[in-house]
């Protein structure tokens, strides 16, 4: 740095975006808590974010061998900050000092989620501009703006090259993992291309009256080996119905039907179609795979999404949680010496959001972090460049004046005029409790013996208040009261954060554009240099 000028090092310093970085008097559950330990604290901070601003040239010029990238699909601030506390709070804390794993990496930035056709986004949408580049309307999967959505007439000159295609071009190994269905729309952006995100397999034609001139999602996931290098080396998540027969007997599950109709079952294609190639459906299956003989893994472990990790250990035939996928992904992938591109996906927060489940949101928040903490753990932050973030928030807000430590999921306990909490709930002005959790809009108030998305199709009780004095809001079968009703909670405008390590993440930095993430990314890995792949096609 000595030729830098010292008021743009100052400069420099000052503009590093970073969360509270770890430090061996951070304040948690073991250390008490006084004036001073917060004045010391909040010192070694700054001191950590100087130390940070003084690498942030060298980080951003080394080139990344490894990029993954983590999406919490629906996972906005207020998401990240009540995981953080309940987190916590399982493990017997406070939970307001509290940190997730990916809250530690060093830097950080906000993202902007809008799409060009959208004030409040869908995932197609900035899923498309985290892997491509560019922003480009609601609905559409890696094309873009000026195509109609679900009209696939003028597809030609508006395929958007992703991420993933770059580097499986010059020779990368690549992989994607969702807890939703590996044809929703945010996997599905890394590797396909089509206006209408609802065109998962074959079957669904019907439904659209101009995708004739499209290929279904899954069957570019599985022929993606024909358009850019060697094709997926690893794919692991939910929707098995969209690669299997319509035919009585198609699913090894439970016996049932998949959703194609054109006579391919494309996991034997998979299989087929690569050497040293395996494909499993359960859990044991996933846990036999040897992964030093195992080159090309694919795995379906739903029909649909995944289960919530509250419900994971219910299923029929068992399924791995996100940070077991992420570990063995990451297993398949680091043995390919050029390196490899990894996206990893929470699907399911979002579901459990739009059902007003605000418990099963934060279990499979915990579990994304949980995801993240695995992959640093598994690689070398010299070569490796990980983003966290999340491709929309959601109307889930925090309010009242709960005491510290409160239950995050409980009934508002606020302090007396002395500042010590009182023993009773606080009651509104209709002289009844409320929680600390709650939407904006969707079905409003339920008790359910499972939560989850169970809920779609009832009436909405949204817009009205409910006693909840007898009703345990901690229970996983607790829906959050909300105020306009709808047939399901939505996403909101809001920003969202950006969390990073490795080469290049000091790049993110202040408030960008979403699809500024393909830009660092493809900075640090110098993929569309070496790929020679125009952006457009």
């Amino acid at each position: 740095m000595k030729n830098i000028p010292k008021m743009a090092t100052c400069a420099l310093a000052l503009s590093v975006t970073m969360s509270l970085h770890a430090s061996t008097n951070s304040l948690d559950g073991a250390t008490i808590e006084s004036s001073l330990s917060w004045y010391e604290q909040g010192e070694q901070s700054t001191e950590e974010t100087l130390r940070l601003a003084r690498k942030a040239l060298s980080n951003s010029r080394r080139r990344a061998k490894n990029i993954i990238l983590f999406v919490g699909d629906g996972m906005g601030v207020s998401t990240v900050t009540a995981a953080r506390i309940y987190d916590g709070q399982l493990n017997g804390n406070p939970g307001e000092e509290n940190r997730l794993f990916f809250e530690t990496l060093p830097y950080q930035a906000m993202a902007k989620t809008y799409n060009t056709n959208q004030q409040t986004p869908d995932s197609a949408g900035t899923m498309t501009a985290m892997m491509t580049g560019m922003k480009s309307k609601a609905g559409v999967i890696s094309v873009g703006q000026d195509m109609a959505r679900g009209n696939c007439s003028n597809l030609s000159g508006n395929i958007l090259t992703t991420a993933l295609e770059h580097a499986e071009e010059i020779g990368m190994s690549t992989g994607i993992i969702s807890t939703a269905r590996l044809t929703h729309a945010t996997p599905a952006a890394t590797y396909a291309h089509v206006p209408e995100r609802g065109y998962e397999d074959d079957r669904d034609a019907s439904k659209y009256d101009d995708v004739s001139g499209c290929t279904d999602i899954a069957s570019q996931l599985i022929d993606l080996k024909d358009r850019y290098g060697n094709g997926l080396e690893v794919a692991l998540g939910g929707g098995r119905k969209n690669f299997i027969q319509r035919i009585e007997g198609a699913d090894p599950e439970n016996g049932g039907k998949g959703e194609r109709l054109d006579g391919r079952d494309l996991t034997d294609e998979w299989l087929d179609g690569h050497p040293n190639s395996a494909y499993v459906w359960n859990q044991a299956q996933f846990d036999a795979i040897d992964t030093s003989n195992t080159d090309h893994l694919l795995g379906l472990f739903n029909m649909s999404h995944m289960e919530y990790e509250e419900d994971r250990a219910y299923d029929t035939g068992g399924e791995p949680s996100l940070s077991e996928m992420t570990g063995k992904a990451i297993e398949v992938l680091e043995k390919n010496r050029k390196g490899f591109f990894l996206q990893v996906e929470s699907g399911r927060i979002d579901h459990a959001h739009h059902a007003g489940n605000a418990q099963r949101a934060l279990m499979d928040t915990i579990e994304f972090a949980n995801a993240v903490k695995k992959a640093y753990e598994m690689t070398d932050p010299k070569d490796t460049l990980i983003i966290v973030t999340a491709d929309h928030s959601h109307v889930f807000t925090i309010a009242g004046y709960p005491t510290r430590g409160n239950p995050i999921l409980g009934k508002v306990i606020g302090n007396d005029s002395a500042g010590s909490p009182k023993t009773n709930p606080q009651l509104a002005k209709d002289d009844m409790p409320y929680t600390t959790l709650g939407y904006t809009n969707g079905l409003g108030f339920a008790d359910l013996a499972v939560g989850g998305d169970t809920r779609y199709g009832e009436p909405s009780a949204a817009g009205v208040r409910t006693d909840l004095t007898a009703i345990d809001t901690e229970d996983q079968g607790f829906h959050q009261e909300a105020m306009v009703p709808l047939g399901s909670e939505t996403h909101s405008a809001e920003d969202v954060a950006i969390y990073a390590s490795g080469p290049g993440a000091s790049l993110f930095q202040s408030t960008v554009e979403q699809n500024v993430i393909f830009h660092v990314m493809n900075k640090a890995g110098r993929l569309s240099k070496r790929s020679g792949l125009t952006p457009i096609k």
